[in-house]
């Protein structure tokens, strides 16, 4: 969305963002490890059952040739929705399984749950909601980066981040730097979605898939690891952008 709505080549986003995603992977490594140390010891792992898992080779050739296709879209200046959509349309076109099992494998819940995001916000939009909410913060957002990321932190946190990303985005073009804002846009509504279960809509389908291997992720358990890692992750942004 923001690569969209910025016009910022993916070259260009990925040298800007790529030490602040490098260290932040590394801060999330370290805060985990710490918080569970415990759950590295390794006679605690219990190896699951995967003898029984089919691999189907041509599909599996398929994905290996049309992901990195994909990726040489991106760096050729191709719209990445565009990009993406043809990637996935290759990828599910196939012979070798009926189209019923790639359906299923679809979780119809969560893209509804994202759909009625942006419906929302949207609707707020339209009617000007939005614009009348936060005018009270324009002056501020507009004061600097830092501002403008923190704003974003905590909308990206009462909203989820991608709708906080629809809401800010007007506030941009009005910044002395409207690149740079851009860049802090992405990265503090990424990095935010770290702070709780419903930051973003990608920790929610890591508790459904945690859930069905019979763990149970909650609220308060996600914030140890959640809270030190986006405030130090964010700091790095602060300090790189």
């Amino acid at each position: 969305m923001i690569g969209n709505a910025s016009a910022i080549g993916y070259l260009d986003f990925t040298r800007a963002l790529l030490p602040t995603a490098l260290i932040g992977l590394l801060i999330c490594w370290l805060v985990i490890l710490v918080t569970y140390r415990a759950e590295f010891r390794p006679v605690r792992f219990d190896v699951p059952d995967v003898a029984r898992t089919a691999i189907v080779a041509p599909l599996l050739w398929k994905s290996a040739l049309v992901i990195p296709a994909m990726l040489a879209l991106f760096l050729f200046g191709v719209p990445i929705a565009l990009a993406a959509f043809l990637a996935a349309a290759v990828l599910m076109t196939t012979r070798r399984l009926k189209p019923e099992r790639i359906f299923k494998a679809i979780d119809w819940n969560l893209l509804a749950f994202f759909c009625g995001l942006f419906v929302v916000t949207g609707a707020l939009e339209v009617q000007g909601v939005t614009t009348r909410l936060f005018e009270p913060l324009a002056p501020l957002a507009q004061a600097g980066l830092v501002p403008l990321g923190l704003i974003t932190a905590v909308l990206s946190n009462l909203i989820s981040n991608v709708p906080a990303v629809l809401v800010l985005q007007h506030l941009v073009a009005a910044l002395p730097s409207p690149q740079r804002g851009w860049l802090m846009l992405a990265a503090a509504s990424t990095l935010a979605g770290n702070l709780t279960l419903l930051g973003s809509v990608a920790n929610l389908i890591v508790a459904e898939l945690a859930a069905r291997w019979g763990v149970r992720l909650t609220f308060q358990r996600y914030l140890q690891a959640g809270v030190p890692i986006t405030i130090l992750t964010l700091m790095v942004s602060f300090l790189l952008i």
